[in-house]
């Protein structure tokens, strides 16, 4: 069976007027060679948060995503799952390991709480590296 068969596609939910945000979803888009992986931007018209059941405000303080099944995640938990998806497995293995699920939960609201002061050092330089290798 290939990981195709078994793996269900996954909608990442993202803030689009987020740099850095904007470079990891380029970076995985490229690596979604599965077609696996869908996005949408929490900022677009095709963000419907009623279909979702997740407003923009939600949306914009943790990481969404949605299996194809409907089931919703969020936080640190849709990295491993996008990570599969994008064929990174020492990405998915580590964003997965239940020893480091606290520590990976701080950092991550960390993140989230201060997305957009951090993505403004070094989201720009990122996202043009990203945009350049693709």
């Amino acid at each position: 069976m290939t990981s195709k068969q078994t793996l269900e596609k996954l909608t990442l939910y993202y803030d689009g007027a987020c740099p850095l945000c904007r470079a990891e979803i380029l970076f995985l888009s490229r690596r979604n060679q599965q077609g696996l992986l869908d996005f949408v931007d929490i900022q677009s018209e095709q963000y419907l948060p009623e279909k979702v059941g997740v407003s923009c405000e939600q949306a914009l303080s943790a990481m969404y995503a949605q299996y194809e099944s409907g089931q919703l995640i969020n936080g640190v938990s849709v990295f491993p799952e996008a990570y599969k998806r994008a064929q990174l497995p020492l990405l998915a293995w580590f964003f997965s390991r239940k020893t480091l699920q606290p520590l990976l939960r701080v950092g991550y609201r960390f993140f989230a709480k201060n997305r957009h002061q951090i993505s403004k050092l070094i989201g720009p330089p990122l996202l043009r590296i990203v945009k350049k290798r693709g």
